[in-house]
């Protein structure tokens, strides 16, 4: 399996580097400012969400600075619903391209994942401005984040698969997935503290939440500056890996079927 990662690897990475660089020219086209969003987006919608549940919800985090957990919580939820966004119309988008060259079709959302992980890269140096300039600190744990940060590539990848998939069959899931991921918005301690939830069933409901997992290993050593328990490296790891293995099953099973839906 190595030896087939690594000769897909040498022979499509030109491809994978082409689509990339595509995305990055068409997001920031004409942009004063362009790849400068990367790092100024995120801090913009961090300071309206902050605004409006401080001072109208009054939203706060016992212990802990509410922008830094507000930050640190946005900034990762935002690479997986934009990557598993644009991953969802990867394969429809690219059917002219399908049908000129033969090419793995999984690079399609590869590529969007990888294009907005580096977009999530970025957000990380607002983010640690935001570490420091709150008095939250930077301490050692942090050698531990790419850890999480894979896992939740592998989970996002892996999610994205199944959802391209799906879109070439059902068109509609376009639309569902507006709703869905909405929902998954609220149902993710983003900007709250999952301590107000205390009702029993509804904890149970939020913790089968994979992001949830993600979200809590990252506060744990960026907020916390403690290493996530052992239980928790498991449920990130198996999500991660769980979903990457779904999603590219599903995906190697349908995608001979694509060109005549697409």
């Amino acid at each position: 399996m190595l030896n087939n990662v690594k000769y897909v690897w040498k022979k499509y990475r030109f491809l994978l580097h082409q689509l990339v660089s595509r995305d990055f020219k068409v997001k920031y086209k004409r942009s004063v400012l362009g790849v400068l969003w990367s790092l100024l987006y995120p801090v913009l919608t961090m300071a309206v969400m902050a605004l409006v549940f401080t001072n109208v919800f009054k939203f706060t985090t016992p212990g802990v600075n509410y922008l830094a957990y507000l930050m640190s919580g946005l900034v990762a939820f935002n690479y997986f619903s934009e990557a598993s966004n644009l991953s969802m119309s990867s394969v429809v988008a690219n059917f002219s391209l399908i049908n000129k060259v033969y090419m793995p079709k999984y690079i399609f959302p590869v590529s969007k994942c990888v294009f907005v992980g580096i977009n999530f890269l970025l957000s990380q140096i607002p983010l640690y401005i935001i570490l420091l300039a709150t008095g939250t600190g930077i301490t050692w744990h942090h050698v531990l984040l790419p850890f999480v940060y894979l896992c939740l590539f592998m989970f996002t990848l892996g999610f994205s698969m199944i959802l391209a998939t799906v879109a070439v069959f059902l068109r509609d899931m376009f639309y569902i997935y507006g709703v869905i991921i909405s929902l998954w918005t609220y149902m993710t301690p983003i900007m709250y503290d999952i301590a107000i939830i205390d009702n029993p069933g509804l904890m149970m409901i939020f913790k089968f939440n994979p992001l949830y997992w993600f979200l809590y290993f990252i506060r744990r050593i960026m907020l916390y500056h403690t290493v996530p328990e052992i239980n928790v490296w498991l449920y990130c790891l198996i999500f991660g890996l769980g979903f990457l293995v779904l999603g590219l099953f599903i995906f190697k099973k349908n995608q001979d079927k694509f060109i005549y839906y697409v």
